[in-house]
């Protein structure tokens, strides 16, 4: 006679529910580990001010690139807007000295190309200080 008779069973752990534990804290750490670095770059940023600089007696140069891609040298029109005229009409404007200040006026509308070109004939030239002019609002 078999009285209370229970099977007994092999006792289980559900394995499932701390697999997605774990998935889960992975995926935070690899997420959390991307961002660290990005706190390491150090950015500073140029700081301008509303007063001019004042020149150093030395004769200004303004070279000025119209809407339509040509240059103009202290408001005298070039012939054409190639780079060998932007530079022989600054090396006759400037001589011999490359401490001056330059100051390099855009039109909004004029290509990219143009300002670019501008930007690197003066530096070739030697200029190492280049004013872009903005306008104020």
């Amino acid at each position: 006679m078999k009285l209370g008779g229970r099977r007994l069973e092999d006792p289980e752990i559900n394995l499932i529910s701390l697999i997605d534990i774990l998935l889960v804290l992975v995926i935070f750490f690899m997420l959390s580990a991307t961002f660290v670095d990005e706190g390491r770059l150090r950015i500073h940023l140029p700081q301008a001010s509303q007063t001019p600089v004042a020149s150093e007696g030395a004769e200004h140069i303004v070279v000025v690139v119209t809407q339509s891609g040509g240059y103009r040298v202290n408001d005298r029109d070039l012939i054409n807007s190639s780079r060998e005229t932007l530079r022989a009409a600054v090396l006759k404007v400037a001589g011999e000295g490359r401490k001056g200040r330059i100051t390099l006026r855009a039109d909004g509308r004029a290509t990219h190309q143009s300002v670019v070109t501008a930007m690197d004939v003066l530096g070739r030239l030697g200029f190492g200080e280049i004013d872009i002019a903005t306008i104020t609002p």
